[in-house]
């Protein structure tokens, strides 16, 4: 995706890559609790607005759980008038309050939260908060239901308030929300801080693992009070006075730049904007971009823009920026673009060059307070890794990618002279992506934008889903109208089991929108299935999650036609989402992607990813929007044998970003001479066959580790790319043909990996899956790269 892709709430990645010995795998660590939010309670869209029908709203209803409240206000049997259910609606106590951030809902309210509903919830939650951590930490007693239920529900009224303004920042950002959250952000942080740092609560958890009914305790609990001590720890609950002060003051800090970093990125994304009047500029765009460029100037106030005659406006957003570099025949403009790109916030009242240097220093600072030498020793202590296993994986991946990467760019050099191409003998950085599609176009005869028409959204939708149903037994359904939402684009989708019981639901937000969204593609929790939070008398309260997407919208009355690595990304973000969907652990602060170790969470997500060239999956999603036409099976067999190709360079593309992320975080000195170009530059040296533009500024939009979760935790794609490999060659094993051994090797993925959540650590959850350790051979036979590693 461009620039690495964003994902479980922070970002996923992927690349080709290859695997190394996984002894070191068997390295014990806590589990990483994951700071995301559990689940909060809504209320149904406005049953008499126009858009909800009583044919949807009775769908809709159906779909809630038997115990929900709902039911009672507008029960499906009785098809009520849109008047009667506002009515009855409107007279229960579960009305909505004037701030909806603080009303009581089944799901968020997003489609009527507003900039000024920010500050006066946040602030009213927070006095509430502050009130019941005292009473806790008063009555505070080394037990469960008085300790550990509690805390939870703490936590999650915090988060799921928090969770639907960042949401709502990330996907509908605004000046005025912007303001909201950067005048109550301060408060937030304090009382995470005080909470964080409650020697009460931190006691109480020492206690129970000191205590004689340690071992009574099932895995997951214990799971929980390591992690909520080690946590604890981290978040500087042993400083003391002037310690702790310097403590709380980086991290208000750091809440701050890491925040300002992503809105720069943004900003700078959206600020470049090209408008091209003459056709013969953009010659070679295929037809798609075209009309995507058209549409973006009509947005833009050229009411007559067409495909055809345009005018049209190139953008940095990732539809744009990738169509213009791969196909653009005008060789200024793709140097413009790329610059352009590679330069993003670096410059100007938007330059993200000092903003790196004080977060850098401020993590130095902090993991110092906290008695480590660099603050890649921090990330690993709720890692499955340790800095040294870190470091000897990337050394071997990059030694086993270097010649292949090599042999590429020769590939490409030869094939651009044998073009007649007047750069083959001089090719800069934006012409590598143009002329390797046109190699890959001469070499598998795949033209990837011919391809669009058989990838149609709804069609991929549907596939997916599919396969889902066919590996681990559940079914999804649209549910749109049960859930308020924040744009018309958003889908909203229910998950029921093999006895047509819902067990999940998900909102899926597909469409590139420039002007206030984010770029990348990312899952993230919503709310956490819950034993503690469930109510009304279900025995938990079931996960919700959303998938976010930046792929191409719909053009004119065609639907959104998907590029084969757009169907990938949704696949991948699925894989998280099924994770949290499908887990089965009760205890909250471990089901789903919570509690599990960061390195391992791209398991799921890359394992999803490799069905997207399983012939039966492909083919099933595969079909022309218009004809009905199946994709030919010698596409297929094409698409497949291309998988591989530049998979050298790709890998070491990866390993750049890891390797540079590293070195960031554990021998650069911020206080040094060096600069963090001095670094990236040095890394470039061993991870990329031509050498980086000197005006090279990829840091400043690196969101993933200067604004995201992956801050010395990049590697993490990497590492669980051979626990990903490893579990799809389960089912290569039983034979992918065989409909009755795949279904069997889903279902005992869906109870393992997809069940157990972080209620057990990875390396057991693999080992329940898979009958033994993992072997890095699975990844090195996928990526074509086994013959280099094994030497």
């Amino acid at each position: 995706m461009g620039p690495p892709r964003g994902g479980v709430g922070v970002g996923v990645g992927g690349g080709s890559g290859i695997g190394v010995a996984m002894v070191f795998l068997i390295v014990s660590a806590s589990s990483l609790l994951i700071r995301l939010p559990l689940v909060a309670r809504a209320r149904l869209p406005n049953p008499t607005s126009s858009s909800y029908t009583s044919r949807s709203r009775s769908r809709a209803l159906l779909l809630l759980p038997a115990s929900s409240p709902l039911r009672a206000y507008c029960p499906a049997s009785r098809r009520p008038s849109p008047a009667t259910c506002s009515a009855a609606y409107a007279s229960s106590s579960m009305a909505t309050d004037d701030n909806p951030l603080l009303a009581d809902f089944d799901f968020p309210p997003f489609d009527r939260v507003e900039p000024t509903h920010v500050r006066p919830a946040v602030r009213t939650l927070l006095a509430r908060l502050e009130g019941e951590l005292a009473d806790l930490e008063k009555g505070v007693q080394p037990t469960w239901g008085k300790l550990v239920e509690p805390l939870e529900r703490i936590v999650d009224s915090l988060e799921v308030v928090w969770g639907t303004v960042d949401h709502l920042k990330a996907v509908k950002d605004s000046s005025d929300l912007r303001a909201a959250v950067e005048d109550v952000q301060p408060d937030k942080v304090k009382f995470q801080l005080r909470l964080g740092q409650s020697k009460p609560i931190y006691q109480a958890f020492n206690a129970i693992r000191n205590s004689s009914d340690w071992e009574t305790l099932s895995e997951a609990r214990k799971r929980i009070v390591e992690a909520q001590i080690k946590e604890a720890v981290l978040s500087g609950v042993a400083l003391e006075d002037e310690q702790r002060e310097k403590f709380n003051q980086i991290e208000q800090e750091l809440e701050k730049l890491t925040q300002k970093f992503s809105e720069n990125v943004l900003d700078a994304t959206k600020k470049f904007e090209k408008l091209i009047t003459d056709k013969n500029e953009i010659d070679g765009l295929p037809a798609t971009a075209l009309g995507l460029a058209a549409q973006t100037a009509a947005s833009k106030g050229h009411e007559n823009a067409s495909a055809e005659n345009g005018p049209w406006i190139i953008t940095l957003d990732a539809p744009s920026y990738i169509a213009v570099m791969q196909h653009a025949r005008n060789r200024a403009l793709r140097e413009e673009v790329y610059r352009a790109y590679l330069t993003r916030a670096s410059s100007g009242d938007l330059d993200n060059t000092n903003i790196i240097s004080q977060i850098l220093k401020l993590r130095l600072e902090k993991a110092k307070l906290l008695g480590y030498k660099n603050y890649a020793e921090v990330s690993m202590a709720q890692k499955m890794a340790t800095v040294d296993r870190v470091e000897e994986l990337l050394e071997k991946l990059r030694a086993a990618s270097w010649d292949h990467a090599v042999k590429d760019m020769e590939d490409l050099k030869a094939f651009a002279k044998e073009s007649a191409s007047p750069e083959a003998n001089d090719l800069a950085h934006w012409d590598l992506s143009f002329w390797s599609e046109r190699l890959r176009e001469s070499k598998y005869d795949i033209n990837e934008e011919d391809l669009r028409p058989y990838f149609a959204l709804p069609k991929v939708m549907d596939g997916l889903f599919s396969l889902a149903n066919r590996l681990f037994g559940v079914s999804v359904e649209p549910a749109d109208g049960l859930a308020p939402v924040w744009n018309s684009d958003v889908k909203f989708y229910c998950v029921k089991d093999s006895s047509n019981s819902p067990v999940a639901y998900f909102y899926f937000d597909p469409y590139s929108r420039p002007s206030e969204k984010r770029g990348g593609a990312w899952m993230n929790v919503v709310f956490s299935r819950s034993r503690v939070l469930a109510r009304n008398g279900s025995p938990v309260r079931l996960p919700v999650a959303h998938m976010v997407c930046n792929q191409t919208p719909p053009v004119g009355d065609k639907p959104s036609l998907m590029t084969f690595r757009e169907v990938e990304t949704v696949f991948h973000e699925f894989g998280h989402a099924l994770q949290h969907m499908l887990t089965k652990q009760d205890e909250g602060f471990v089901s789903g992607i919570r509690g599990v170790e960061w390195d391992a969470v791209e398991l799921p997500s890359q394992f999803m990813e490799n069905w997207c060239y399983h012939k039966n999956t492909l083919l099933s999603i595969a079909k022309h929007y218009e004809t009905g036409e199946l994709l030919p099976e010698e596409i297929y067999a094409k698409l497949v044998a291309a998988k591989n190709f530049r998979a050298g360079t790709f890998s070491l593309r990866q390993i750049r970003f890891a390797s540079v992320d590293m070195e960031l975080h554990t021998t650069y000195d911020p206080n040094g001479s060096l600069s963090i170009y001095d670094v990236d530059r040095r890394v470039a040296e061993r991870t990329q066959v031509l050498a980086p533009l000197p005006e090279d500024k990829f840091l400043c939009s690196f969101s993933h580790i200067f604004a995201g979760g992956y801050a010395a935790g990049y590697y993490s794609y990497k590492w669980a790319e051979v626990l990903s490999a490893d579990a799809f060659s389960a089912f290569e094993d039983v034979g992918l043909d065989n409909e009755k051994a795949i279904e069997e090797t889903g279902r005992r993925f869906r109870e393992t990996v997809l069940a157990l959540g972080g209620g057990k650590s990875p390396l057991e959850v693999f080992v329940s899956f898979r009958g033994r350790e993992p072997s890095p051979e699975a990844l090195l036979r996928h990526n074509g790269l086994l013959p280099v590693a094994a030497l």
